[in-house]
């Protein structure tokens, strides 16, 4: 067989792939994770309503206004810092009010009525609340007792311990505490300090640590974790005790800035913890968890209350709009992906 007769191999073809256009559950999915855990949009808006502030209460930026509001956002922040902790674990923490009351009420009344150290007293108010902590995890995880319930039992029984070691008077922060909460540092309140440091902490130990990837684990699912040997449990009444212990020095904070706390000063504290964390983009159904962002949450709703203040709006009022706010964003949340996914398949309809 000559050169000329040899079979000759079919040319080489080169094929390149064209770009499939996602799906509608996959453009559905984007969306998700993008209004989840995500700080843009909630940076955006908080960026948004501070510029125009000014355009609606003229002097609203001032450095006073400022300074004052600092020291409220500070405490939502750590405060709402705990309760992204448990709504990642797919839980809802309604016993916030007994435990900022209860760190104010051991900052204030063990040495203005049992003769403590204010340093000590301060320590037993950040740490108590993390003890109780302990124990709303025990019971939510260990019993498997709803949250919902095992949280709500616990705010009546903190409640009657406020009530108890106060002997149903509120007292007067000692002048230490008083003059730290108010002092400022290079021109920052310590409040914020505190603050920004607390949230950092938290951010890098949930988003950077092998112990954030375990709680966003087992917050994603629980025999998932189960199977690549996580410890469940533990790491749910984990959650749950640093999340008192940041309820406790938010307490200790707020009742060192206003002197003489009143007993019930965490009622106020239970709606807007759960707004930050929704406007935060963290999920009710747990999971992914972002607590910078859970933060600047807490700073756009507490300027939102100064701003609706200056223009004359009462307290119920602020509460009513929080409340707005909050469905509106876990309506968009909701609503977006599934009307990107709808379009996104009429569109493949049409193109095929």
């Amino acid at each position: 067989m000559t050169q000329l007769d040899a079979p000759r191999s079919a040319p080489e073809t080169t094929t390149t792939s064209l770009p499939v256009p996602p799906t509608g559950r996959s453009a559905e999915a984007v969306w998700r994770r993008a209004l989840a855990g995500s700080w843009v949009p909630i940076t955006v808006a908080t960026a948004a309503l501070f510029l125009v502030s000014p355009v609606i209460a003229p002097g609203s930026l001032d450095a006073a206004p400022l300074l004052s509001m600092l020291p409220f956002a500070s405490v939502l922040a750590i405060a709402a810092a705990a309760q992204t902790l448990i709504v990642q674990q797919r839980g809802l923490d309604l016993s916030v009010p007994g435990m900022i009351a209860l760190a104010a009420v051991l900052a204030t009344a063990l040495p203005q009525q049992y003769g403590w150290g204010v340093w000590p007293a301060v320590v037993a108010a950040v740490v108590l609340p993390g003890v109780f902590g302990l124990f709303n995890g025990a019971i939510v995880a260990g019993l498997r007792i709803m949250p919902l319930v095992a949280t709500l039992g616990m705010n009546a029984v903190l409640l009657g311990t406020v009530f108890s070691i106060a002997n149903g008077t509120p007292s007067g922060a000692a002048d230490e505490l008083n003059r730290f909460a108010l002092a400022r540092t290079l021109g920052v309140p310590n409040t914020a300090l505190i603050a920004i440091v607390v949230i950092a902490v938290a951010a890098v130990v949930t988003q950077r640590s092998i112990i954030g990837r375990r709680l966003t684990s087992v917050g994603v699912s629980e025999p998932a974790a189960a199977v690549v040997g996580v410890r469940v449990r533990v790491y749910q009444v984990a959650a749950y005790g640093f999340a008192g212990l940041c309820y406790g020095a938010a307490g200790v904070l707020l009742a060192g800035y206003t002197k003489t706390p009143a007993l019930f000063l965490g009622d106020q504290y239970l709606l807007p913890t759960v707004a930050a964390v929704v406007l935060g983009g963290t999920a009710l159904t747990g999971g992914i968890a972002s607590i910078a962002a859970t933060a600047v949450a807490a700073l756009f709703l507490t300027q939102l209350g100064q701003l609706l203040r200056s223009v004359g709006w009462p307290d119920a009022l602020q509460l009513l709009t929080q409340a707005i706010v909050l469905v509106l964003v876990v309506v968009i949340r909701e609503l977006v992906p599934v009307l990107v996914r709808r379009r996104a398949v009429r569109r493949m309809a049409r193109e095929s």
